[in-house]
């Protein structure tokens, strides 16, 4: 259980910093690369700043606790949606092969935070089943 605490925090900081933290730091101190990465691929700006809410409302889901399970499916779901989504721009637009990698790399970062995560919450509601529950972290 140890291995897997280690595991689902060490990506999902990793999918925090990735889709929260960079996206919301580029809006705030150089809002001229907010639009670089959606402008190529003929998506409007109004898309890219949507976008940057989203995915930080998202990782926020994922990273704290007291979020119920169900909103924090449907924030994983939105983050898979949306880079499976990344791939297939990618590869109709422009076919860079970096560009289409990169969504590939960070949805399995995801996987490994949302597969870990379940272990940890099947774990835990088979302690609350048992009367042995005490809360944790993760």
């Amino acid at each position: 259980m140890k291995t897997t605490k280690i595991i689902f925090w060490i990506t999902t900081i990793a999918i925090f910093l990735f889709e929260g933290v960079m996206p919301i730091s580029s809006l705030i101190f150089t809002p001229e690369y907010t639009y670089i990465g959606t402008r190529p691929l003929g998506y409007p700006d109004y898309f890219a700043v949507a976008l940057i809410f989203f995915k930080l409302a998202g990782v926020l889901a994922i990273l704290l606790p007291q979020v119920p399970a169900r909103l924090k499916e449907w924030a994983y779901a939105g983050l898979t949606f949306n880079l499976v989504f990344a791939v297939i721009s990618h590869v109709v637009v422009d076919g860079n092969i970096a560009y289409i990698l990169m969504p590939i790399v960070v949805m399995a970062v995801l996987a490994g935070s949302y597969f870990s995560w379940h272990k940890i919450h099947a774990a835990r509601n088979r302690q609350k089943e048992e009367g042995l529950y005490v809360r944790s972290m993760a």
